[in-house]
């Protein structure tokens, strides 16, 4: 008696190959979306960009209150602080978006530093810094 009939050697020994071309057709549909270039149907002239320079950075003033109570508005010595509110307001004139920083000595009492504070508020000074020196 046999074994094994014919019939299933002969179906053994065939190799199926309809998962193989499945996949085969996959990979090629996939390929196929991933290299599709990008349609541009309309043809445009699209408008060149132009170099704009930057505005240069607008110029500190520097108010500077020494360990006696001397006032300087950039490296000119100013003798009160209703002389210091009149420039103060007159640079606010020419420059809206006026710029100062308020440099203390160390020994300067605070009641000092606070007197020019008051003064550039009252002068509506939009922007008002203290300069301080980096931890070392």
């Amino acid at each position: 008696m046999k074994k094994c009939s014919r019939s299933v050697h002969h179906s053994l020994t065939e190799l199926n190959i309809t998962p193989l071309l499945d996949l085969g057709f996959v990979l090629l549909v996939i390929f196929i979306i991933t290299t599709i270039p990008p349609v541009n149907d309309l043809d445009l002239k699209l408008p060149t960009a132009a170099r704009q320079l930057k505005d240069p950075p607008r110029k500190a003033n520097y108010i500077t209150v020494q360990g006696d109570g001397t006032l300087y508005l950039n490296k000119k010595k100013i003798a009160d602080a209703s002389e210091m509110l009149q420039t103060l307001i007159s640079l606010r004139t020419d420059d809206p978006d006026l710029n100062v920083i308020v440099r203390g000595d160390a020994h300067t009492k605070y009641k000092q530093i606070r007197a020019v504070l008051d003064v550039c508020q009252q002068a509506n000074v939009p922007k008002v810094d203290l300069a301080t020196d980096p931890l070392k």
